[in-house]
């Protein structure tokens, strides 16, 4: 970043915590666009890029401190089995949209927009790749990295300290992050949840991460405990090929 740009976010907490979700947010939309091999490239470039924002802001985001506590290891590993039991209980996201919303727009001739197999290649680098290739495993270390230390603090910045605030008081930073306000609270969650495929699993994943905040009136163990279900999650997924969740 030039430092113009850089100081211009510095000096914005809005922006602090709104530019570097915006961009990771760009770069996930950018995955599978190039080609069927872009979603792993894009999903590297997007983890350097996310490792880079953060270095930039870390220093200007007070709460945005890793805190282990028995509080964070319980929510994340009760997130991460909610995740998983889950999963074959409820449609998701894409399933309601095919279901219910490309058959509408297929009545008023806008059936190209709706959402299929072909444009969302399944995240699995050993078929992109070859079985146990040494690029498949690679792409998967770098899954459970950025999923697991470059996801957490970036959108936890974005959801629990910008977004969940401000919608009690556009002036979000004299809002403590222990305040609870029940529109906030809802509508922060069903934003996180359904920017998700497994939307149920995330809205309820919200809920747990932002009461962690309220309770602990801290974001690190909201982190922590993203970090564990991103973790486990993705050791889930390489170690039983449970690619759907990716």
């Amino acid at each position: 970043m030039k430092t113009a740009v850089i100081e211009r976010i510095r000096q914005s907490p809005t922006l602090l915590r709104v530019v570097p979700f915006a961009v990771f947010v760009v770069l996930t939309y950018g995955q599978g666009k190039f080609g069927v091999t872009s979603i792993f490239w894009m999903y590297l470039l997007k983890t350097v890029v996310g490792v880079a924002m953060l270095r930039v802001v870390w220093p200007w985001i007070s709460e945005l401190r890793w805190k282990v506590s028995w509080e964070a290891i319980v929510a994340g590993v009760g997130v991460f089995a909610i995740w998983v039991g889950l999963d074959s209980l409820y449609p998701n996201l894409n399933n309601l949209i095919g279901d219910f919303l490309c058959p509408v727009l297929g009545r008023v001739g806008l059936a190209s927009l709706c959402p299929s197999e072909a444009s969302s290649p399944a995240w699995n680098p050993h078929a992109a790749f070859g079985q146990g290739s040494i690029l498949a495993w690679f792409f998967i270390a770098v899954r459970l990295l950025g999923s697991s230390l470059v996801v957490p603090p970036l959108e936890e910045a974005f959801y629990r300290s910008f977004l969940y605030r401000y919608v009690i008081d556009q002036d979000f930073d004299r809002v403590s992050l222990g305040a609870f306000r029940w529109k906030a609270f809802l509508l922060t969650s069903l934003f996180f949840g359904f920017a998700h495929n497994e939307w149920l699993a995330a809205i309820l994943c919200a809920f747990t991460y932002q009461g962690l905040v309220i309770w602990r009136k801290r974001l690190g163990d909201a982190m922590v405990a993203h970090a564990i279900t991103n973790c486990l999650l993705a050791l889930w997924v390489a170690t039983r090929g449970a690619w759907q969740f990716w």
